[in-house]
This record gives structure tokens, C-alpha cells and sequence, in this order.
């Protein structure tokens, strides 16, 4: 019996794309900053003019999973970090943007196999988003641990799977 797990030693031929919502862009910057602090302190080189990381901007979180599909399509990186932020309004918009992003979001990893870390922030407050990209944590940190852990075991996992 074999045990499988993600780690978080050899970094160095990993590659990342990540799928970026401008709209809440105080926000998203924050997440992004976490997420870029996260892979450089694991030694990925996480600069736009590298050879690890890629970047795509999209004008909002709704826009995110057709960007990553094709990404994932390209089967050119180990995993997808989708960033962006949905704070709830007055109105049913947040519901049916917030519902569409994470079951895109999800139909790209089960559809590719490639791991797509779901990396947007849905708040019923801009605070609450606030906190969470950096006044008290930075979820953005977390999004890369996660995409470096299941990029990791993908390749372990297709390895042992031929």
C-alpha cells in the first residue's frame, strides 16, 4: 500500500498561472502580494519576467474559470491559483456571481486534472474581505501552500500511475 502526499521540497521546476479578478482590486492586490510572499519563501521565483509563474488579468471574478480552463487546457503548469473578490450588495448580483466562479472554478480541476486552487474571497462585507487579505491573515499565503502541495502530488501521483 503507497501514501501520497504533497510536499513542499523540490519547488524549483513547478509551474504556476494565475488567474487574477481586477474588480475590488484593494482587495485582490493584497491576496496576490500573500500568494506571490508564499511562493518566493518556497523558492519559487515568483516574477512576471521568469520562468514559473504566469499571470492573467481578467476584468472580475466571474471571468475567471473561462481564463482557467484554457490555461489548464494548455497542460503547461502544475496547478491554476484563481484570485479575486465578491462582496455581497444590496441586490441577488453576489449570489450568482459568487455560485458561478467556485462551480466554474471547480469544473476546470474536475474536467482537466489539473489542481485549480479556488482562491476567491466571497464576503458579505469589504472588512471582512480586508481581514482576510491581510489585516489579520492573508488567505493569499494559503492558496499558494495549497497549489504547491497539489501540484506536488499530481506529479507523484501520475508518476506512480504511469
Amino acid at each position: 500500500m503507497a501514501v501520497f502526499e504533497g510536499n513542499f521540497i523540490q519547488t524549483e521546476s513547478l509551474r504556476f498561472a494565475m488567474v487574477i479578478g481586477r474588480f475590488n482590486d484593494l482587495v485582490v492586490l493584497k491576496l496576490l502580494e500573500g500568494c506571490k510572499d508564499c511562493l518566493k519563501r518556497h523558492g519559487i521565483d515568483p516574477e512576471p519576467d521568469g520562468t514559473q509563474v504566469d499571470y492573467v488579468w481578467v476584468p472580475g471574478s466571474f471571468e475567471i474559470p473561462t481564463v482557467a480552463r484554457q490555461l489548464a487546457l494548455a497542460q503547461k503548469y502544475d496547478a491554476i491559483i484563481c484570485l479575486g473578490a465578491v462582496i455581497k450588495g444590496q441586490t441577488p448580483h453576489f449570489d450568482y456571481v459568487s455560485a458561478e466562479v467556485s462551480k466554474g472554478i471547480a469544473a476546470v480541476g474536475f474536467q482537466t486534472g489539473v489542481p485549480v486552487i479556488f482562491g476567491v474571497l466571497t464576503t458579505d462585507t469589504m472588512q471582512q474581505a480586508l481581514e482576510r487579505a491581510g489585516i489579520k491573515s492573508n488567505h493569499g499565503w494559503e492558496y499558494a501552500m495549497n497549489a504547491i502541495e497539489m501540484a506536488s502530488l499530481m506529479r507523484q501521483l501520475r508518476s506512480h500511475l504511469g
